[in-house]
């Protein structure tokens, strides 16, 4: 046996309620107040769908995500929703894609690319962690590929960083964004985060926000590669509209949408979007006194 094993903690975190992010639960939650009325129900029900659509409208809301950009929710949380945007819209004729790698996950989105995908023309500007790419290089008749906040570094965007215009779209990884950031949606085409992350909320499920001219790749595109069902956004009909008003792909958990829908209630009840920016901004600033 090892002795030198370090003792337990003895100070016990002051909110020991977590999400599987893992990200701590808004203050004062508690599971008897989620609103019980859908949760058994199929998602098929009215008044499931009616909840989901309501993640959807809160969503928007909250964010000031312009009313052209089209709204989903996905199986997979950050994962499933960043590989149906790559799958469904990366490889357009005469469009090379771009990715900014500086952390695990866009690391993770580059390789899918190469590998998966296997995109011919693809420039990876990757840096060191914690450190970021050169984003000068960057070409806006290129798909664009990046995170805004390195979930595993820290490391972010500059806030005044804008893509350049172009062709190519630019699909965003805003895991660690999202409600932290005030994030410049006309400058986006796709912007994808999960629950657990900002809203301290459930695992499975992310969200997907698409601007008209993302739409357009959608309805005008279509991948030389299978999709797997659980990717696909369009059927022999065209675009699965119905995706943007709360019809998932697959079956999700009423009891995650329950406790979504109680955190974005939360966020409205302290003030929105500014309050929450503001408590980033408050948090940032005693890390580093702390530091320095």
């Amino acid at each position: 046996m090892n002795d030198k094993l370090p003792s337990k903690p003895t100070q016990l975190p002051g909110n020991a309620s977590f999400s599987c992010g893992p990200c701590a639960k808004r203050p004062g939650w508690d599971i008897a107040r989620l609103r019980p009325e859908a949760i058994g129900r199929s998602h098929r029900s009215g008044i499931a769908k009616a909840q989901l659509k309501e993640v959807i409208d809160r969503t928007r809301a909250v964010l000031n995500i312009p009313d052209d950009y089209y709204i989903g929710i996905a199986p997979g949380s950050e994962t499933g929703a960043m590989e149906i945007a790559m799958w469904n819209l990366l490889g357009a004729p005469g469009i090379g894609v771009d990715v900014l790698a500086w952390e695990h996950f866009s690391l993770m989105w580059q390789q899918d690319i190469v590998s998966e995908l296997k995109i011919q023309d693809v420039r990876s500007f990757v840096a060191p962690f914690s450190e970021l790419p050169d984003l000068s290089q960057l070409d806006g008749d290129r798909d664009l590929i990046f995170a805004w906040n390195g979930t595993t570094s820290g490391v972010c965007i500059p806030e005044n960083f804008r893509p350049p215009a172009g062709k190519g779209l630019k699909i965003c990884d805003a895991t660690s964004a999202v409600f932290a950031y005030d994030l410049p949606w006309r400058d986006l085409d796709v912007i994808t985060w999960p629950w657990q992350k900002g809203l301290g909320s459930e695992a499975q499920h992310g969200m997907m926000v698409f601007s008209p001219r993302a739409i357009e790749r959608l309805q005008n595109y279509t991948p030389s590669w299978p999709l797997p069902k659980i990717f696909q956004l369009k059927d022999k009909k065209g675009v699965k509209f119905d995706f943007f008003e709360g019809i998932t792909i697959n079956t999700p958990s009423m009891m995650c949408v329950a406790d979504v829908l109680d955190a974005l209630e939360w966020i409205e009840s302290i003030g929105g979007l500014p309050e929450t920016l503001h408590r980033v901004k408050r948090n940032e600033a005693a890390m580093a006194e702390l530091v320095t």
